[in-house]
């Protein structure tokens, strides 16, 4: 019934990597031209803040060999700091754009010295956290110090231990949870009509919460159903119950212990009980965007109420809330988000520690976007338009538009493009092109921290993407995930 490593091919010139080009050795007048430009286009070169001997520029490249130079005050120059050959242009750097997009590093405990915990990948931003370099030169001294962080990191986690996810349930509201055998259609069509991404999954037999149903196992049976080799068909989505789709689902993605046998699933939940902390932890160590909040009044936890769901965007509200008259007890939340070691940042040319971001353009593939996002484990995608400046994302939890009326059905993963696909989300008095303030959060670099944390805080927003300042480029994204690596260490 299903096909371990379901492909999709693409053109690979539809995937774009931004690369940061920079000439650090002065100049009046700076231009970058090269192989991506036909050498007939000369892109001007900016003055790094605080550094006028440095210019630099943001540029998407697809995969692939590349060849630049440099025209400075008139005059051809190549880096002799990097990689460089003879061509038909005399003397030029190259660079090579590898095809696919590096997938996270392996989430590591707490606990584990020296460790660097991957992205928040939900199961979300992006690609490398830790000490993320954006890329620029910079002076040390510009760099937040590690005192500040120090105290900021002692005074969150000592709010978050004394906070329980109590803290977290609204005044009224409703948690929408379904049984496990709902078919998958119907499931997602309610995912679709309530307006969420991810529910609770109810076993009435058991008589307990077994696991939760997301956007994910959406884009993984539309990836089915697009396999030729599958066997799963969208008439058979009409009986196809959910707890049939996870098992199926667990037997060719689950883990395997040291004796090659697949790992009992077991749902991860919080109590009401649970510090902040205990919760965001928990949401980290299992790559998970939500985490259910579930109450039993019996010792061996029969009749759970299911009160709330926990996400990261609901304890960084709390966060925000407690600290917004006294910012100044925390040292890092006036500051610039490009001194703090915060985010994935576009790489620079030569930099081999950076991991690249991805980007797409409108007229890319719908199967290509969910490919990226199943592959390289992340929940959304930059989207840019002819000038590389940041027009929408495509996120996991958009793929739930196509069950309206079951628009699934009647499509072609590879020849519907992601504008088509937006646009079936949108309303028509939202023309696609338009900024949706909860779709498509920036901010730019020289931007506070506190900024960041408070539009990472509206509810739906999952990460926000840094842009340069006047051409929106991206250069760089800050997730949910990043800022609690970074607060909780």
């Amino acid at each position: 019934m299903f096909s371990r490593g379901t492909e999709f091919s693409h053109d690979p010139a539809t995937v774009l990597v931004p690369t940061r080009f920079v000439w650090p050795y002065g100049g009046r007048r700076v231009f970058l031209s090269g192989s991506f430009t036909g050498w007939s286009e000369h892109l001007p070169m900016s003055p790094v803040e605080g550094c006028p001997t440095v210019f630099q520029v943001i540029c998407s490249l697809t995969p692939g060999l590349h060849q630049y130079k440099f025209y400075v005050d008139g005059e051809w120059r190549h880096d002799e700091r990097q990689p460089f050959a003879t061509g038909n242009y005399g003397i030029v750097n190259t660079i090579y754009i590898t095809r696919e997009p590096n997938p996270p590093p392996a989430l590591l405990s707490p606990g584990t010295p020296n460790s660097r915990m991957s992205m928040d990948v939900d199961p979300e931003t992006f690609q490398h956290v830790g000490a993320a370099s954006d890329g620029t030169v910079q002076d040390a001294a510009l760099r937040i110090s590690e005192a500040d962080i120090k105290i900021s990191r002692q005074r969150v986690s000592t709010f978050l231990s004394a906070h329980t996810a109590y803290d977290l349930l609204p005044d009224s509201g409703k948690v929408v949870a379904l049984d496990v055998n709902l078919p998958v259609k119907q499931a997602f069509h309610i995912l679709h009509e309530q307006g969420v991404s991810v529910a609770p999954l109810w076993d009435s037999i058991r008589g307990q919460f077994v696991g939760v149903i997301s956007a994910l196992d959406f884009i993984l049976i539309l990836r089915e159903l697009g396999n030729r080799g599958s066997n799963l068909t969208e008439e058979e989505l009409e009986t196809h119950t959910i707890s049939a789709w996870k098992d199926g689902k667990h037997q060719m993605y689950g883990q395997l212990d040291e004796h090659g046998r697949q790992l009992q699933r077991h749902i991860i939940h919080a109590g009401p009980y649970d510090s902040l902390k205990d919760v965001a932890l928990k949401i980290l160590q299992n790559k998970v965007s939500t985490v259910p909040i579930v109450h039993s009044m019996a010792h061996d936890g029969s009749f759970p109420q299911l009160l709330h769901l926990a996400s990261l965007s609901g304890i960084l509200r709390c966060i925000c809330r407690h600290f917004r008259h006294s910012s100044s007890s925390l040292p890092i939340l006036q500051q610039p988000i490009c001194r703090i070691p915060l985010g994935t940042w576009v790489p620079r040319v030569g930099d081999q520690s950076g991991r690249p971001i991805v980007v797409l353009k409108p007229n890319a593939s719908l199967g290509l976007v969910l490919s990226l996002l199943v592959q390289a484990e992340v929940s959304s995608i930059p989207i840019v338009d002819e000038n590389e400046s940041l027009v929408d994302t495509y996120s996991r939890s958009d793929i739930t538009t196509l069950a309206k009326d079951t628009a699934y059905a009647q499509i072609h993963l590879d020849e519907m493009s992601i504008h088509q696909a937006l646009q079936l989300g949108q309303d028509a008095n939202s023309p696609y092109g338009i900024f949706n303030g909860q779709r498509c959060q920036m901010c730019l670099r020289s931007d506070p921290l506190h900024k960041v944390m408070e539009r990472l805080a509206n509810p739906g927003v999952r990460r926000v993407i840094i842009v340069e300042a006047g051409s929106k480029r991206v250069e760089g994204i800050i997730s949910l995930g990043d800022v609690f690596r970074f607060l909780l260490g």
